[in-house]
């Protein structure tokens, strides 16, 4: 197939498929990857090299699950072991030293609690939220949700308030990394359509032909061009919703429909490695038929281009709580 052939069936295809974003009116069911019986783990969202580690882990008490493990770690370092914060904070898990005497714990049995080694980081932070929700069990409310206010506020306020307490951060750390946990899980329930999908479209669509520029965001200094999560950027900047700046941080934006049942407005990633969200180097928002808009490499145009390609990831329903759940820095 020509080049010129290939662009007039993209155009094609994308255009029926625009006509079906007028009829997003049901959800779509996904089944659960990576699971054993519990709450699984969304395709390729935690790092292949933790994965097990969180699924295990993750399981440690019933007020935590392996999705709202990987939504901590996720907040608190983006995974990565080597993490410090300016508050001392070390650490994939983000332990203060004080902290870490008292509730690092040896996970791979080799003699020494190590804050730097994810094999003992990862399981003391699942063994230090279930040591929290033991603190405030007799407390009433959700016991996740109190367990998720002793981890920031300490126990004794979440005992002196009887839940979760009326600090602003308290609160908002509580609500972020339960809706993070959304995009972690693999979905087992309906996922429900982005009623933002067509609008974002229409502004990707209006882009069409722009040429491309590394580190473009649509600015009129750099002549309206874009690079690929600069488009996806600020197309759902243009209905509202505030979406990180790079691709792979974008993917923690919503639950996660399986390639069978994506719908127009979903945004599509693309990875060299597919068992890690973080090595994501792509992004593009589907339209329909098998073809997202997208902007694709220095020299091209923003365009059609087709996602089923051998480095295709995955994809993700962007949704408002989501995008407002991200950390602003991971």
């Amino acid at each position: 197939m020509t080049v010129r052939k290939a662009w007039v069936v993209a155009v094609a295809a994308a255009g029926c498929a625009f006509t079906f974003v007028l009829l997003l009116v049901v959800g779509v069911y996904v089944a659960s990857d990576d699971t054993t019986g519990g709450v699984g783990l969304a395709k390729g969202a935690v790092p292949a090299a933790y994965k097990n580690l969180v699924q295990k882990w993750g399981d440690l008490c019933p007020a935590l699950n392996p999705a709202l493990l990987a939504a901590q770690l996720y907040q608190e370092s983006g995974f990565n072991p080597r993490a410090r914060s300016a508050a001392a904070a070390e650490g994939i898990a983000q332990f203060i030293p004080g902290t870490w005497a008292t509730h690092g714990v040896d996970g791979n049995g080799d003699g020494r609690r190590d804050v730097w080694d994810p094999d003992d980081a990862i399981p003391s932070a699942a063994s230090y939220d279930c040591d929290l929700a033991k603190y405030v069990r007799s407390v009433p409310g959700d016991v996740s949700d109190n367990m998720l206010a002793a981890y920031n506020a300490g126990a004794d306020a979440v005992i002196r308030y009887r839940g979760v307490p009326p600090y602003g951060e308290t609160q908002n750390y509580v609500k972020a990394i339960t809706t993070l946990a959304q995009s972690f899980a693999a979905p087992v329930a309906r996922v429900d359509p982005s009623h933002q999908a067509a609008a974002s479209i229409a502004f990707a669509q209006s882009k069409l032909g722009t040429p491309y520029l590394w580190g473009g965001e649509g600015t009129a200094e750099q002549g309206g061009r874009f690079d690929c999560s600069g488009l996806t950027q600020a197309a759902y900047e243009s209905v509202g919703i505030t979406l990180p700046r790079v691709a792979n941080d974008q993917y923690n934006a919503g639950p996660h429909p399986k390639r069978e049942e994506l719908l127009p407005g979903d945004l599509v990633f693309f990875s060299d490695d597919l068992t890690d969200s973080r090595a994501i180097r792509h992004v593009g928002i589907y339209v329909g038929g098998g073809y997202m808009i997208d902007a694709p490499r220095t020299g091209a145009v923003i365009r059609f281009d087709p996602i089923d390609t051998r480095d295709y990831f995955g994809a993700t329903r962007v949704t408002e709580d989501g995008a407002k759940a991200l950390p602003t820095a991971v």
